[in-house]
């Protein structure tokens, strides 16, 4: 894991442990509560950072 985000949080500055991390692609996940039934849900996608 490279960074948990809170919904209220200022984001990611593309840093791990106060290194920078390269120009490269990336897979992360979300999980969260589905309000229509109260299940946990996942959502997989990727994206490229670019420096």
């Amino acid at each position: 894991m490279l960074k948990q985000l809170s919904p209220t949080g200022n984001g990611w500055d593309g840093t791990f442990n106060g290194r920078v991390l390269p120009s490269d692609d990336y897979w992360f996940s979300v999980e969260f509560v589905e309000p229509a039934d109260g299940s946990i849900q996942e959502f997989r996608a990727n994206f490229t950072l670019k420096r």
